[in-house]
């Protein structure tokens, strides 16, 4: 019997959730079986959306192990989120320890002025105005040294495509870099 599990990399936008596989066993010693990573995950995911400085511009990602452990990846603007994003899933039943990978983004008047530009331009254009009424909208903007990185999903390759010319389209912004990911299909 071919061992396999899944660990789920999580990314937190507006319920849209990216599943990859790893390979493994279906159990491991401390016994977590899938349906245990599954829960954790779940879990992970709430309280991470919950937190009060989350934003659009930060990207926040996880993955869940087989052996209890939470790897936490992306990028935020304010410090305190990456310590809030650990205090968040450290508590989680079936949780053993925390790896925090989030990356602190360097303090910079021109990356804030990309930022607000290139949000202006994506949630502003009519054929993407429909994300910017969700909770945590679900098409991030990482900007770092004057590149602009999407990171999220959208429901169409059209507005994955939108959201790439809108953002080549700010001024002072050095590169785009679209990771957005196509969830609806069409």
């Amino acid at each position: 019997m071919k061992n396999t599990i899944l660990a789920l990399l999580l990314v937190l936008v507006s319920g849209y959730w990216q599943t990859a596989v790893a390979q493994g066993s279906t159990a491991n010693d401390r016994g977590i079986s899938p349906r245990g990573i599954e829960r954790i995950t779940k879990e992970a995911h709430h309280e991470l959306a919950l937190l009060p400085y989350y934003g659009v511009f930060d990207f926040l990602a996880y993955k869940v192990g087989p052996d209890g452990t939470v790897t936490l990846l992306g990028q935020v603007v304010n410090p305190v989120l990456k310590s809030d994003a650990e205090a968040a899933v450290k508590h989680i039943e079936g949780v053993e320890r925390v790896e925090n990978e989030i990356q602190v983004l360097p303090v910079s008047p021109l990356d804030d002025q990309i930022r607000h530009t290139a949000f202006r331009a994506i949630y502003g254009s009519s054929e993407l105005t429909k994300y910017a009424w969700e909770s945590v909208q679900s098409i991030h903007i990482i900007v770092n040294h004057g590149n602009i990185t999407l990171e999220g999903a959208v429901d169409s390759q059209a507005d994955r495509q939108i959201a790439e010319i809108k953002a080549k389209g700010v001024p002072n912004a050095f590169s785009v870099t679209n990771n957005l990911v196509v969830t609806g299909g069409k």
